[in-house]
């Protein structure tokens, strides 16, 4: 008789370790702490992670640090959020886009999930490479860039939320929804490009850099229409909600899956699919009985996945122990990629009239609620060993944890004070009143 070895715990052991310090910390919070959910699990995420390292240190004889630090290796953060949660978390996202809004603000739309990505990209890592020779970083200029272009990426779902709650016009939530979830595919297509010629060394191409952006993006926005109207065509041809069910989740699975083995934008298929069965297949193939179990299903899946991913987030703090100019370079980048978003949000959105977004302070929510996330810190765990991966990491932490911390918090304050001015513009005229945008 062979005793079977265990070498740690399988994978419904760490879902399981996952999904009840979420619940357990997401109740703490609710009940005592009351900060947002998302911000909550982020904290207390990321004070766990330096509370198990600060007791390693001050008693030599305790290795939790090390045990969580093994599980996190275990599941494999980047692994585990782009090739498996990333699929679920756009394509809910995308289903609460409404098309015909989308439409109407689709130019910027593009313009801020294609060349808003870019330019974001170039000036970080211009920035990014002058902070990087004044501390002497040994550190291969390429590299400046890829960190440009895994923090470029936002995260709609935070952002979202606080718009929702704070009223802000609708069509100014389905462009931060859409750009959302379009740059989120860019972005990861361009960190692969640059990646790539990183790793190899090779000189990068811009045309071949095109090329193969054409080829990736291209290739999983078809992949995504294909998908998204062969799902659409299996909903409207019956009426049976837990099998409805289970097709949106073989469109999400499968597609992302199809997307995988032909080496195109997974992402970008899954955003192209949500919004084609969150509209036409929302509407016109559902009963109102499926349609709100699909609704209220892929809610639940969102609002699961999101907090073991922000909670991963904070914990994941405890693959970095900066020195002083991995502190320094983190600190450098919370300004380095506000003002690239800044001046791709100007880039984008001003320099082409019909691109103007005409809510009043349209930009600035844009500009403060481009909140960074489990994307760029899965691409920044993602990178080779050394000292490159180290200062690259510390920077994404500083941008992530400052964004999630502090903007995420304050954005909802931002837009009240915006309301507050657009209101103190009303102006009577002949018994009526003018808003002066």
């Amino acid at each position: 008789m062979h005793e079977t070895i265990s070498t740690g715990p399988d994978p419904f052991d760490l879902a399981a370790i996952l999904v009840v310090a979420a619940a357990l910390l997401g109740y703490i919070n609710h009940h005592f702490i009351k900060l947002p959910h998302v911000i909550g699990l982020t904290v207390m995420g990321a004070l766990a992670a330096i509370g198990l390292m600060v007791a390693n240190f001050l008693v030599p004889g305790v290795t939790l640090d090390n045990e969580v630090a093994s599980l996190l290796e275990q599941m494999n953060f980047t692994e585990t959020l782009l090739q498996g949660m990333l699929s679920f978390l756009l394509f809910a996202g995308a289903l609460h886009v409404d098309l015909e809004r989308l439409k109407a603000s689709w130019l910027p739309v593009l313009l801020l999930s294609t060349i808003g990505v870019i330019v974001s990209t170039v000036l970080v890592g211009l920035m990014a490479w002058g902070v990087g020779s004044l501390l002497g970083a040994s550190i291969a200029p390429i590299w400046y860039f890829v960190f440009g272009a895994l923090i470029a990426p936002t995260d709609p779902v935070s952002v979202l939320g606080v718009l929702k709650e704070e009223n802000v016009p609708l069509s100014l939530q389905s462009a931060v929804a859409g750009e959302s979830l379009f740059n989120d595919g860019v972005g990861i297509v361009v960190f692969t490009i640059l990646l790539g010629a990183a790793v190899t060394g090779a000189d990068f191409s811009l045309s071949e850099g095109a090329r193969l952006f054409a080829l990736e993006a291209g290739g999983g926005i078809a992949v995504g229409l294909v998908i998204g109207w062969l799902g659409y065509r299996a909903l409207a041809s019956m009426d049976e909600y837990t099998l409805e069910v289970l097709i949106t989740l073989a469109v999400v699975m499968g597609g992302y899956a199809l997307c995988s083995e032909l080496h195109i934008s997974g992402p970008l298929a899954m955003a192209v699919a949500g919004l084609l069965i969150g509209n036409h297949g929302v509407t016109y193939a559902m009963s109102d009985v499926t349609r709100d179990y699909v609704i209220k299903f892929w809610e639940l899946v969102d609002e699961v996945l999101n907090s073991v991913l922000f909670l991963l987030i904070g914990l994941e703090m405890i693959a970095l122990v900066p020195g002083v100019d991995e502190t320094l370079f983190a600190l450098a980048a919370i300004p380095i990629t506000l003002l690239a978003r800044a001046i791709a949000i100007g880039v984008s959105t001003k320099t082409i009239p019909a691109a103007r977004l005409q809510e009043a302070g349209a930009s600035r929510v844009l500009w403060w609620g481009g909140l960074r996330g489990g994307i760029s810190v899965a691409l920044a765990l993602s990178l080779p060993p050394g000292e490159t991966r180290d200062m690259i990491l510390a920077a994404t932490f500083g941008a992530v944890l400052f964004s999630v911390l502090v903007q995420r918090s304050t954005l909802g304050k931002l837009i009240e004070s915006l309301q507050e001015k657009d209101v103190e513009c009303v102006s009577p005229v002949a018994g009526k009143s003018e808003t002066v945008h």
